[in-house]
């Protein structure tokens, strides 16, 4: 931690900070009754009140008079861009039918497909608009945007782009996510291999080139993508310098994730058919194993992630909503940490952990975000509230005081 001033332009004093940095060595990384210091969008300083020399300096002070500070928070795994609504697929749900009775009716993924394809890049962005509204809302600064209803070369773009739209439009960062292999589409129902064709020839050197997703994204399941296809999507992605995330081990144990770790990815999202040998691979790769709870609840899902192998191992959770058409059209990372909790059995600090330093790395930011230590980027939370559980306890209430993005106030 800096203990000089001098090299800040802004201070905030009497602040109590969440800082999540393991080298603290205290549950949440909590320090209190502590300086905090920026310069431009870094922070600058870390240092406790009684050593610091407040009389000469010149810059902006904000006395925080014992309000507690936080990073960021970042969802780092949601399909926010997307057409039309799945209400239909839910009251089906409740009556009993099942996903493949319900997508025999015309619902499921490839509704939402045949939804987005019909709208524009505008009409797109402004469906999209007061869902990461709610998102900015309750505080989150940094968010994953998947691709993935499009499933051809236009409409996969015209989502990609339409995520860069909403990036300029709020104060938030995002990375953009190539799932462009979500599902086959229907077109290409009996050659799915030539779907991949056009994944890896078209799609993934155009994304590429015109800086349109950090990442790449393959649902790898029975229901969609073999291991050989995920790993030829994989080897397309290294090549055009984009990041990996896997949807892994959601309905079965495939050995998706110890496919994940041997190419480094990012993350690996869902793992309720984890077994051990992925978790081993995951730690040793030092990839995020991102948890989805809200999935869990809204579906009545009956296997939940091994949460305690996770733990036990050292991997590093990350949780996030899986905001979604179908299967959790609920707009609160919020929720989706007191879900962790209270169906999942994460603690509140894992799971903080798991919005903020753990989802900066499934993403891969982890350099960059998800901590209160010097050097990172200046995304600050100021929350009216002593013990950061609360954040995870009370959902619906209680929006930050102050947000700062990039060393900037924003107003929401």
């Amino acid at each position: 931690m800096t203990r000089t001033l001098s090299s800040c332009d802004r201070l905030w004093i009497n602040v109590r900070l969440a800082s999540f940095d393991p080298a603290v060595g205290e549950p949440y990384g909590l320090l209190e009754n502590q300086v905090l210091g920026t310069r431009g969008d870094r922070i600058a300083a870390i240092l406790p009140m009684e050593q610091a020399d407040l009389a000469s300096f010149p810059g902006l002070v904000t006395d925080a008079k014992g309000a507690l500070m936080t990073p960021g928070l970042i969802d780092c795994h949601t399909h926010l861009v997307y057409g039309g609504e799945r209400t239909a697929d839910f009251e089906r749900r409740l009556s009993g039918e099942s996903y493949q009775e319900i997508s025999r009716a015309g619902g499921g993924i490839l509704s939402t497909v045949k939804a987005t394809r019909a709208l524009s890049e505008e009409e797109l962005i402004r469906q999209a608009r007061p869902r990461l509204q709610a998102l900015v809302r309750e505080g989150v600064t940094t968010l994953e945007i998947k691709s993935g209803y499009g499933l051809n070369l236009q409409d996969e773009l015209k989502m990609l782009r339409a995520a860069k739209a909403l990036a300029r439009e709020f104060p938030v960062r995002v990375r953009n996510t190539l799932l462009a292999a979500h599902a086959v589409p229907p077109e290409y129902r009996e050659s799915p291999d030539a779907y991949l064709d056009l994944i890896c020839h078209e799609l993934i050197p155009r994304v590429a080139q015109e800086g349109l997703a950090d990442a790449l994204d393959v649902f790898c399941e029975t229901i969609a993508f073999s291991l050989s296809q995920a790993e030829r999507l994989f080897q397309s992605a290294r090549e055009h310098g984009l990041g990996i995330k896997v949807h892994a081990e959601q309905l079965s144990t495939s050995g998706s994730a110890e496919l994940a770790a041997r190419y480094g990815a990012w993350s690996a999202d869902h793992l309720e058919y984890l077994d051990q040998a992925g978790a081993q691979a995951l730690r040793r790769a030092g990839t995020a194993a991102v948890l989805l709870p809200g999935p869990y609840y809204f579906l009545k899902g009956k296997r939940k992630p091994p949460v305690q192998l996770l733990r036990r191992l050292g991997v590093p959770m990350a949780l996030a909503t899986d905001l979604n058409p179908g299967s959790f059209p609920l707009a609160s990372l919020r929720l989706a940490l007191n879900l962790g909790c209270t169906l999942f059995g994460l603690t509140p600090e894992e799971a903080l952990a798991g919005a903020t330093r753990n989802a900066a790395l499934a993403l891969g930011l982890e350099d960059q975000l998800g901590t209160l230590a010097v050097g990172k980027r200046a995304d600050l939370l100021l929350w009216d509230l002593k013990n950061p559980a609360r954040l995870v306890c009370e959902v619906g209430w209680g929006t930050p005081l102050q947000r700062v993005v990039g060393g900037e106030d924003v107003h929401v």
